[in-house]
């Protein structure tokens, strides 16, 4: 059995896809392909689309058997987060940097041991983490989970991410920032 290389794209429902479609490209610096109201579409690398947007609304005016079977209930269990993975330590700041001045800014900054994430709410309340691996490799990032170190605090220590900026601006190493929370 194959592993997936990669997440393709994720598809949100939403009554207000103009304001996810203006979030979700301002938080991943993408740019909308194609809108067809019923459904759109964003990507912000070389693949076709990463996020797509349907709209129940428009959904809900189609004819039995033309796809209105696919609607979700208001209060069935679905996706709990996205999380999508940065480069680098650096990109994360960056981005954090960015977002705040647009007035976009995380309610959840925490060390994960196994990643540095902050987690973002889009107008839809969907969670939205921004990550990055802290180790070098997925070997490396299992075995940490693996780990008693990860057995006795799995979910990981918060952090000020303004405090992380000012530290790294003053040329603290990306090792020290992460490793210790």
């Amino acid at each position: 059995m194959a592993s997936p290389i990669r997440i393709s794209h994720i598809v949100l429902q939403t009554n207000n896809p103009k304001a996810l479609q203006e979030w979700y490209c301002t938080v991943l610096e993408g740019e909308m392909v194609h809108d067809a109201g019923l459904i759109s579409f964003m990507s912000y690398d070389d693949e076709h689309h990463r996020v797509a947007f349907i709209n129940p609304g428009a959904l809900e005016a189609r004819k039995p058997g033309e796809g209105s079977h696919d609607l979700r209930a208001g209060r069935e269990s679905g996706l709990h987060h996205i999380a999508f993975t940065l480069a680098s330590l650096g990109d994360l700041l960056e981005t954090y940097s960015r977002l705040k001045a647009k007035g976009i800014v995380p309610f959840w900054c925490i060390n994960h041991g196994v990643t540095t994430s902050m987690y973002f709410r889009d107008p839809d309340n969907n969670q939205v983490e921004l990550q990055i691996d802290n180790f070098a490799t997925s070997k490396e990032c299992q075995d940490f989970m693996r780990s008693e170190t990860f057995a006795k605090n799995p979910v990981g220590i918060e952090y000020d991410p303004d405090d992380f900026v000012a530290r790294f601006k003053a040329g603290a190493r990306p090792e020290e920032l992460i490793r210790a929370g």
